[in-house]
């Protein structure tokens, strides 16, 4: 069997293929790198770097070479729905989908709060103040939500315009950096003494909060996956652009953390806006602040790109089920102008709305930013479970490599379980850690209460629609209508 047939719904044909080569590669860019994730990794100190080569070895890469796998062998609408379902069959795909779609309702509010910090910077060093006013924080990130949100309801066609630059919004800006901390070390030397002791990495807790957060900034190479019924050859396209792209990501990850601690020590970064906190240090001493300036520009680009990648990806998967019907069935419905799962885009722009608000009750921006990130590395990587058990699963299938667009990953069944098991020990591990509150937290307790009980409702909610659906579905098998 050659070609498998979709495991999901028929709609996906009414869909335009609107995406090739470069657009899936800033796509990928744009979903991945986030500005954000090196502030963190400065923050954190130099042991962040050595923290980036290990998860680039031994997560990155499995990652990427699973996710190559199954959406070369399942090019279809849905992703990790759609490979969860394949290997587990319907309850598993939907557990998969739902939380895959959940994480999102906590990953957009801190995304946006962390763009909109870094947004400040735009003005100059002289408005980085704005980037602690939550006033301007929740204003700023209810436009970027909007941005993103119009282009991608007209459709890909549009959309992917703002996708598009957002990767280059986003990589430029960290070029930029390396750039500017090359020349300021030239002339000025380095604000941090680099050593192999000091750039090992140094296990206590806020270390072990943070290492899930350096595992999820290496996440997103699948969110295009979901759109495979809307790129063009997708089998060719993804796997080029999936390699090509994490190989651009891991790289700057590494340089632009070095490059920021050149210019600011750990304790002085913030970990939302730090990379233009420090491009902005760096150009004022070399007396061309336009610079950072024209930088923090690029990113409020390249953040709204980020946004609307997973605008764009992420509301594929409720689309998908609702078209099986395990959502209700509007979830299913495309826009008769635009061509675009319009209902899912709404639902999920209205929910993230409300948790951006909800999330500031009686929270210091930073805390409250804290608690959205772990709640979304918590729900994001159940779905990465799922994706990992499946690569290990649908290896044993007899259609594995019959197709010579199948791009697989090397060292056949045993590279499978290799690739397989490292992503999946990982992943575990990641959702553990993001449970430990780091050691800044003020209130431990009321910390975990709203990131666990924050977790679990989403996901009971998840279930409880499940059951509604098959509920449903099988009613109307047995009256047949």
């Amino acid at each position: 069997m050659s070609n498998p047939a979709p495991a999901t719904g028929a709609a996906a044909p009414e869909l335009r293929r609107a995406m090739g080569f470069w657009d899936v590669l800033l796509f990928n860019i744009a979903a991945v790198l986030g500005p954000r994730w090196v502030a963190a990794a400065a923050h954190n100190g130099a042991s962040s770097i050595s923290l980036w080569v290990i998860a680039a070895l031994f997560f990155f890469v499995p990652t990427a070479l699973v996710i190559t796998e199954l959406s070369t062998r399942f090019p279809h609408e849905g992703g990790l729905y759609v490979w969860s379902k394949e290997a587990f069959g319907d309850f598993h795909g939907f557990v998969a989908g739902w939380s895959y779609w959940v994480y999102s309702f906590f990953y957009f509010p801190g995304l946006l709060l962390a763009s909109a910090a870094m947004a400040a910077y735009v003005g100059g060093s002289s408005f980085g103040y704005l980037a602690q006013s939550r006033t301007f924080l929740l204003w700023g990130s209810f436009v970027l939500l909007f941005v993103a949100v119009a282009l991608n309801l007209v459709g890909l066609n549009i959309g992917k315009w703002l996708q598009n630059a957002g990767g280059v919004g986003t990589y430029l800006p960290l070029m930029l950096l390396v750039l500017t901390a090359a020349v300021v070390r030239w002339h000025h030397g380095s604000v941090t003494h680099f050593t192999l002791h000091n750039m090992l990495p140094v296990w206590n807790w806020d270390t072990v909060n943070f290492w899930s957060q350096i595992a999820f900034a290496f996440t997103g190479l699948e969110l295009v996956s979901a759109m495979s019924d809307e790129i063009r050859d997708p089998r060719r396209t993804l796997a080029r652009a999936i390699l090509g792209s994490g190989v651009l990501i891991a790289a700057i990850y590494i340089a632009a953390t070095v490059a920021l601690l050149m210019l600011l020590q750990d304790m002085q970064v913030d970990a939302k806006s730090g990379v233009f906190q420090a491009l902005a240090a760096g150009t004022v001493i070399l007396k061309v602040g336009i610079v950072g300036m024209f930088a923090a520009l690029l990113a409020a680009v390249g953040n709204a790109g980020g946004i609307g990648t997973t605008v764009a990806g992420i509301s594929r998967v409720p689309f998908v089920v609702g078209v099986d019907r395990y959502l209700p069935s509007a979830f299913g419905k495309i826009h008769p102008r635009w061509r675009t799962p319009y209902v899912a885009i709404l639902v999920q722009a209205g929910i993230t709305g409300i948790v951006l608000l909800l999330s500031q009750i009686n929270e210091t921006a930073n805390s409250s930013y804290q608690i959205l990130v772990d709640a979304a590395v918590i729900l994001y990587f159940i779905p990465f479970l799922y994706m990992y058990a499946a690569v290990i699963k649908l290896a044993a299938r007899k259609d594995r490599g019959e197709n010579e667009h199948h791009v697989l990953v090397p060292g056949g069944k045993l590279g499978v379980w290799l690739c397989g098991g490292l992503g999946f020990a990982v992943t575990l591990a990641s959702i553990v850690f993001s449970m430990i509150p780091p050691g800044e937290t003020a209130n431990k307790l009321l910390f975990e209460v709203k990131l666990l009980g924050g977790s679990a409702i989403a996901v009971g909610i998840g279930l409880a629609l499940y059951w509604r659906g098959a509920r449903a579905k099988k009613r109307e098998e047995v009256t047949g209508d």
